[in-house]
Protein backbone atom coordinates (compact mmCIF):
# COMPACT_ATOMS: atom_id res chain seq x y z
CA UNK A 1 0.00 0.00 0.00
CA UNK A 2 1.31 3.47 -0.85
CA UNK A 3 0.08 7.06 -0.88
CA UNK A 4 -0.83 8.67 -4.20
CA UNK A 5 -2.36 11.88 -2.77
CA UNK A 6 -1.17 14.24 -1.45
CA UNK A 7 2.57 14.35 -2.22
CA UNK A 8 2.92 11.05 -4.09
CA UNK A 9 6.34 9.49 -4.01
CA UNK A 10 7.66 8.89 -7.56
CA UNK A 11 9.21 5.67 -6.26
CA UNK A 12 6.58 4.70 -3.69
CA UNK A 13 7.68 2.90 -0.57
CA UNK A 14 5.07 0.59 0.99
CA UNK A 15 3.49 2.18 4.04
CA UNK A 16 4.31 0.45 7.32
CA UNK A 17 1.95 0.53 10.29
CA UNK A 18 3.50 3.65 11.95
CA UNK A 19 3.06 5.54 8.67
CA UNK A 20 -0.56 4.42 8.42
CA UNK A 21 -1.19 5.45 12.02
CA UNK A 22 0.15 8.91 11.20
CA UNK A 23 -2.29 9.14 8.30
CA UNK A 24 -5.36 8.03 10.25
CA UNK A 25 -4.75 9.03 13.89
CA UNK A 26 -6.80 11.94 15.27
CA UNK A 27 -4.77 15.14 15.45
CA UNK A 28 -6.35 15.86 18.85
CA UNK A 29 -7.99 12.99 20.77
CA UNK A 30 -9.72 15.46 23.09
CA UNK A 31 -11.72 16.78 20.13
CA UNK A 32 -14.76 14.53 19.55
CA UNK A 33 -14.85 12.90 16.12
CA UNK A 34 -17.28 10.49 14.50
CA UNK A 35 -15.59 8.52 11.74
CA UNK A 36 -17.35 6.25 9.25
CA UNK A 37 -15.67 3.33 7.45
CA UNK A 38 -17.20 1.56 4.42
CA UNK A 39 -16.19 -0.47 1.38
CA UNK A 40 -17.98 -0.18 -1.97
CA UNK A 41 -17.74 -1.57 -5.48
CA UNK A 42 -16.95 0.66 -8.47
CA UNK A 43 -20.65 0.83 -9.27
CA UNK A 44 -21.66 1.74 -5.73
CA UNK A 45 -22.71 -1.59 -4.20
CA UNK A 46 -22.44 -2.06 -0.43
CA UNK A 47 -22.33 -5.87 -0.68
CA UNK A 48 -21.34 -8.67 -3.03
CA UNK A 49 -23.63 -11.71 -2.85
CA UNK A 50 -25.23 -10.15 0.20
CA UNK A 51 -22.10 -9.46 2.28
CA UNK A 52 -19.44 -6.75 2.43
CA UNK A 53 -16.69 -9.40 2.75
CA UNK A 54 -16.68 -10.02 -0.99
CA UNK A 55 -15.72 -6.39 -1.64
CA UNK A 56 -12.86 -6.34 0.84
CA UNK A 57 -9.20 -7.31 0.49
CA UNK A 58 -5.95 -7.30 2.48
CA UNK A 59 -5.47 -3.51 2.28
CA UNK A 60 -9.06 -2.81 3.33
CA UNK A 61 -8.84 -5.28 6.22
CA UNK A 62 -5.55 -3.76 7.34
CA UNK A 63 -7.08 -0.28 7.56
CA UNK A 64 -10.28 -1.71 9.09
CA UNK A 65 -8.35 -3.12 12.05
CA UNK A 66 -6.17 -0.02 12.35
CA UNK A 67 -9.23 2.24 12.57
CA UNK A 68 -10.62 0.04 15.33
CA UNK A 69 -7.34 0.31 17.20
CA UNK A 70 -7.47 4.11 16.99
CA UNK A 71 -11.08 4.38 18.18
CA UNK A 72 -12.60 4.81 21.62
CA UNK A 73 -15.66 2.79 20.58
CA UNK A 74 -16.97 0.91 17.52
CA UNK A 75 -20.56 1.79 16.57
CA UNK A 76 -22.68 -0.56 14.46
CA UNK A 77 -26.37 -0.99 13.71
CA UNK A 78 -27.97 -4.14 15.08
CA UNK A 79 -28.98 -5.34 11.60
CA UNK A 80 -25.36 -5.24 10.44
CA UNK A 81 -24.27 -6.89 13.68
CA UNK A 82 -26.56 -9.83 12.96
CA UNK A 83 -26.19 -10.08 9.20
CA UNK A 84 -22.41 -9.75 9.01
CA UNK A 85 -21.92 -12.19 11.89
CA UNK A 86 -19.93 -9.83 14.11
CA UNK A 87 -17.70 -11.38 16.72
CA UNK A 88 -16.31 -9.63 19.79
CA UNK A 89 -14.27 -6.48 19.11
CA UNK A 90 -10.90 -7.76 20.31
CA UNK A 91 -7.40 -6.39 19.66
CA UNK A 92 -4.35 -8.60 19.14
CA UNK A 93 -1.32 -8.33 21.43
CA UNK A 94 0.43 -5.67 19.34
CA UNK A 95 -2.63 -3.44 19.11
CA UNK A 96 -3.40 -3.86 22.81
CA UNK A 97 0.14 -2.75 23.61
CA UNK A 98 -0.24 0.31 21.36
CA UNK A 99 -3.50 1.25 23.06
CA UNK A 100 -2.00 0.88 26.54
CA UNK A 101 0.95 3.08 25.54
CA UNK A 102 -1.50 5.75 24.42
CA UNK A 103 -3.68 5.64 27.52
CA UNK A 104 -6.57 3.71 25.97
CA UNK A 105 -8.47 0.67 27.16
CA UNK A 106 -7.03 -2.52 25.68
CA UNK A 107 -10.20 -3.15 23.66
CA UNK A 108 -12.68 -0.52 22.41
CA UNK A 109 -16.25 -1.28 23.43
CA UNK A 110 -18.85 -2.17 20.83
CA UNK A 111 -21.88 0.14 20.61
CA UNK A 112 -24.93 -1.52 19.04
CA UNK A 113 -27.70 0.79 17.79
CA UNK A 114 -31.24 -0.56 17.56
CA UNK A 115 -34.73 0.94 17.63
CA UNK A 116 -36.52 -2.38 18.26
CA UNK A 117 -33.88 -4.48 20.10
CA UNK A 118 -34.78 -7.48 17.94
CA UNK A 119 -31.55 -9.33 18.59
CA UNK A 120 -30.30 -11.84 21.12
CA UNK A 121 -28.21 -10.96 24.15
CA UNK A 122 -26.34 -14.23 23.51
CA UNK A 123 -24.73 -12.86 20.32
CA UNK A 124 -20.96 -13.39 20.72
CA UNK A 125 -20.31 -9.72 19.88
CA UNK A 126 -22.11 -8.87 23.11
CA UNK A 127 -21.87 -11.90 25.39
CA UNK A 128 -18.16 -12.58 24.70
CA UNK A 129 -16.98 -8.96 24.47
CA UNK A 130 -13.71 -8.29 26.34
CA UNK A 131 -14.99 -4.80 27.23
CA UNK A 132 -18.59 -4.35 28.33
CA UNK A 133 -20.55 -3.12 25.30
CA UNK A 134 -23.28 -0.51 25.00
CA UNK A 135 -26.69 -0.77 23.39
CA UNK A 136 -28.32 2.45 22.17
CA UNK A 137 -32.09 2.32 21.79
CA UNK A 138 -35.25 4.43 22.25
CA UNK A 139 -38.05 4.54 24.81
CA UNK A 140 -40.47 2.57 22.61
CA UNK A 141 -38.19 -0.50 22.58
CA UNK A 142 -39.68 -3.48 24.47
CA UNK A 143 -38.92 -3.33 28.17
CA UNK A 144 -38.29 -7.09 28.32
CA UNK A 145 -35.64 -6.82 25.62
CA UNK A 146 -33.98 -3.93 27.43
CA UNK A 147 -33.80 -5.96 30.64
CA UNK A 148 -32.38 -9.02 28.86
CA UNK A 149 -29.68 -6.97 27.14
CA UNK A 150 -28.79 -5.20 30.38
CA UNK A 151 -27.22 -8.47 31.55
CA UNK A 152 -24.46 -8.14 28.94
CA UNK A 153 -24.40 -4.44 28.03
CA UNK A 154 -25.09 -0.93 29.30
CA UNK A 155 -28.41 0.03 27.70
CA UNK A 156 -28.80 3.74 26.90
CA UNK A 157 -32.18 5.20 25.89
CA UNK A 158 -32.00 8.13 23.45
CA UNK A 159 -35.24 9.34 21.89
CA UNK A 160 -38.88 8.28 22.10
CA UNK A 161 -39.95 6.36 18.98
CA UNK A 162 -36.63 6.37 17.15
CA UNK A 163 -33.00 6.59 18.23
CA UNK A 164 -31.83 10.18 18.59
CA UNK A 165 -28.32 9.83 17.17
CA UNK A 166 -27.14 13.27 18.29
CA UNK A 167 -28.23 12.48 21.84
CA UNK A 168 -26.56 9.06 21.58
CA UNK A 169 -23.28 10.63 20.55
CA UNK A 170 -23.52 13.06 23.47
CA UNK A 171 -24.16 10.18 25.90
CA UNK A 172 -21.09 8.34 24.64
CA UNK A 173 -19.00 11.49 24.95
CA UNK A 174 -20.14 11.80 28.57
CA UNK A 175 -18.67 8.34 29.12
CA UNK A 176 -15.31 9.44 27.72
CA UNK A 177 -15.82 7.83 24.30
CA UNK A 178 -14.83 10.72 22.03
CA UNK A 179 -13.31 8.98 19.01
CA UNK A 180 -16.22 7.02 17.54
CA UNK A 181 -15.92 4.66 14.57
CA UNK A 182 -19.12 3.69 12.76
CA UNK A 183 -18.99 0.56 10.58
CA UNK A 184 -22.57 0.72 9.30
CA UNK A 185 -24.92 -0.29 8.11
CA UNK A 186 -26.51 1.88 5.43
CA UNK A 187 -29.49 3.07 7.50
CA UNK A 188 -27.22 4.12 10.34
CA UNK A 189 -25.04 6.05 7.88
CA UNK A 190 -28.16 7.68 6.44
CA UNK A 191 -29.23 8.76 9.92
CA UNK A 192 -25.78 10.06 10.84
CA UNK A 193 -25.62 12.02 7.57
CA UNK A 194 -29.09 13.50 8.04
CA UNK A 195 -28.13 14.63 11.55
CA UNK A 196 -24.83 16.09 10.22
CA UNK A 197 -22.76 13.97 12.62
CA UNK A 198 -20.14 12.58 10.21
CA UNK A 199 -16.75 14.24 10.72
CA UNK A 200 -14.45 11.76 8.96
CA UNK A 201 -15.24 9.33 6.15
CA UNK A 202 -13.02 6.42 5.11
CA UNK A 203 -14.09 4.68 1.91
CA UNK A 204 -12.44 1.72 0.22
CA UNK A 205 -13.23 1.44 -3.51
CA UNK A 206 -13.01 -2.17 -4.62
CA UNK A 207 -12.10 -2.73 -8.30
CA UNK A 208 -15.26 -4.70 -9.01
CA UNK A 209 -18.44 -4.11 -11.00
CA UNK A 210 -21.11 -5.88 -8.99
CA UNK A 211 -24.03 -5.31 -11.35
CA UNK A 212 -27.57 -4.39 -10.40
CA UNK A 213 -29.27 -5.49 -7.22
CA UNK A 214 -27.17 -4.49 -4.24
CA UNK A 215 -28.02 -1.40 -2.20
CA UNK A 216 -25.85 1.66 -1.68
CA UNK A 217 -23.70 2.27 1.37
CA UNK A 218 -26.36 4.68 2.64
CA UNK A 219 -30.14 4.29 3.01
CA UNK A 220 -33.18 5.85 4.65
CA UNK A 221 -35.04 9.13 4.16
CA UNK A 222 -33.34 11.81 2.04
CA UNK A 223 -30.95 14.09 3.93
CA UNK A 224 -32.03 17.75 4.18
CA UNK A 225 -28.83 18.98 2.51
CA UNK A 226 -25.60 17.57 1.02
CA UNK A 227 -22.61 17.47 3.40
CA UNK A 228 -19.27 18.52 1.96
CA UNK A 229 -16.02 16.97 3.18
CA UNK A 230 -12.44 17.62 2.08
CA UNK A 231 -10.12 14.97 0.63
CA UNK A 232 -7.40 14.12 3.16
CA UNK A 233 -5.57 11.34 1.33
CA UNK A 234 -5.72 8.57 -1.24
CA UNK A 235 -3.90 5.28 -0.72
CA UNK A 236 -3.60 2.47 -3.23
CA UNK A 237 -2.77 -1.22 -3.21
CA UNK A 238 -2.80 -2.77 -6.67
CA UNK A 239 -6.24 -1.80 -8.09
CA UNK A 240 -7.90 -0.95 -4.76
CA UNK A 241 -8.21 2.67 -3.56
CA UNK A 242 -8.56 3.79 0.05
CA UNK A 243 -9.94 7.31 0.42
CA UNK A 244 -10.19 9.48 3.50
CA UNK A 245 -12.33 12.62 3.66
CA UNK A 246 -12.73 14.92 6.67
CA UNK A 247 -14.44 18.13 7.69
Amino acid sequence: MHRIYPDPDPDPTPLDDPALIDLYAPADRSRPTLRVNFVTSLDGAVTLEGYSEGLSGPADKRVFHLLRMLSDAVVVAAGTLRHEGYGPVRMNDERRAWRREHGLAEHPPLVAVSRTLSFDAALPALSEAPTRPYVITCASAPEAARKALADVADVIVCGEDDVDLAAARAELHERGLLQLLSEGGPYLLGGLTAADLVDDFCLTVSPLLSGAGAGRITAGPPSPAPRRLGLAHILAEEDMLLLRYAR
